[in-house]
């Protein structure tokens, strides 16, 4: 199993002394990872963005990001792609090697390969329902499956696709989608299956944690249609795991300035409280990457002058918004799409200065 280590991280993050010193690297699953994440979602299935997304992920990789953090069908796999031709070219140089990054994917969105298909139906069924890796009665939407065969397949698409062994953290994406069309003891049985098909990789050293990638899920009230509470999900994984550990480690979800039920919205069962989902998160040892830090540029401009004095030192309002994300207890690390190495360069702003307390962020919703 070649993953990210304890001692690889340690000496990558030592290479960056003074953002280490300022509080930007934080623990997960034993080893060190940047509070800022380089994701991989937007743009085009195009030669011209795959170049700019290879030179932007080395850029981060050899400025002191060591988290990267794509989907299968982020660009119809292009991403995942440009992540293992970045990756690859950098081990080769003897610049880094595949042991100092922390790689997250997810599966459960049906993907295209390389471009959108001119008729969808037909590209499903030659590549997914003929084959026997999944069913249309096991679709949901018409584009998301989490069924074991489907899951394990979409594993060793994106293994692949980075050329790599070992993905360090693999997520279910968006599952509760399933809840749109099956009840929801369907969808906990349903889910289950799910991590007991991703405890079998882990065990087989195909991935090293597992976790729920989610957009509704988490920051919406427990009578949506919705709603995912996580003690639901892990005594689901618990179940999955049987008499053994579960290696269920980490959720993702979209907290920003515009977002920000995670912090602020109670609406998750903690014994006899009720907490939002990143103090619930916490107290169970389950890390949270936040997605849509910047919400896709609309953060990156126009903020309210309070914001500015929030967060001395930070001179554009992107890195603004960043440092509200990642300082944010219980966040392990915000994940921005950064598809240009300026962009890349301009948010490591952040790692120039120490993370802002909790009642600086709580000042600014008063």
């Amino acid at each position: 199993m070649v993953c990210a280590t304890s001692t690889a991280t340690e000496g990558y993050t030592g290479r960056f002394s003074h953002f280490k010193s300022n509080g930007f690297y934080r623990p997960f699953l034993g080893v060190q990872i940047s509070s800022l994440g380089l994701g991989t979602y937007l743009g085009d299935s195009s030669d011209s963005a795959d170049a700019l997304y290879v030179e932007a992920i080395q850029t981060a990789l050899s400025s002191g990001i060591n988290l990267l953090d794509s989907a299968v069908n982020y660009r119809c796999m292009r991403s995942e792609r440009n992540i293992g031709q970045a990756l690859g070219a950098l081990i080769q140089e003897k610049k880094i090697s595949r042991e100092e990054v922390v790689l997250c994917t997810k599966g459960g969105f049906i993907p295209y390969e390389g471009q959108p298909p001119a008729h969808p139906e037909k590209y499903f069924q030659e590549a997914y329902f003929k084959p026997g890796i999944c069913q249309p009665n096991e679709m949901v939407a018409g584009c998301h499956c989490m069924t074991p065969a489907y899951l394990r397949n979409q594993v060793e698409r994106s293994l692949q696709n980075m050329k790599i062994e070992t993905i360090d953290l693999y997520y279910v994406h968006n599952p509760e989608m399933q809840l749109e069309e099956v009840p929801r003891e369907e969808f906990l049985h349903r889910l289950e299956k799910a991590f007991q098909a991703l405890e079998q990789l882990v065990k087989e050293g195909k991935i090293r944690a597992y976790g729920t990638a989610t957009w509704n899920g988490y920051r919406v009230k427990p009578d949506s249609q919705e709603y995912l509470s996580l003690h639901d999900i892990l005594r689901t994984a618990e179940r999955a795991a049987g008499h053994s550990r579960h290696h269920f480690q980490a959720i993702q979800l979209p907290y920003n300035l515009g977002m920000p039920e995670a912090f602020f919205l109670n609406n998750q069962t903690a014994g006899a409280q009720t907490l939002p989902v990143l103090s619930t998160a916490q107290a169970n040892g389950i890390a949270v990457f936040t997605s849509a830090s910047i919400l896709q540029a609309r953060l990156s401009r126009d903020l309210p002058p309070s914001v500015a004095g929030a967060f001395p030192g930070l001179p554009t309002d992107a890195s603004r918004a960043i440092q509200f994300a990642r300082s944010t207890p219980g966040v392990t690390a915000a994940l921005v799409g950064m598809k240009r190495k300026e962009h890349v360069r301009e948010n490591l702003e952040v790692a120039d200065v120490a993370p802002s307390s909790a009642e600086a962020l709580h000042k600014l919703f008063k």
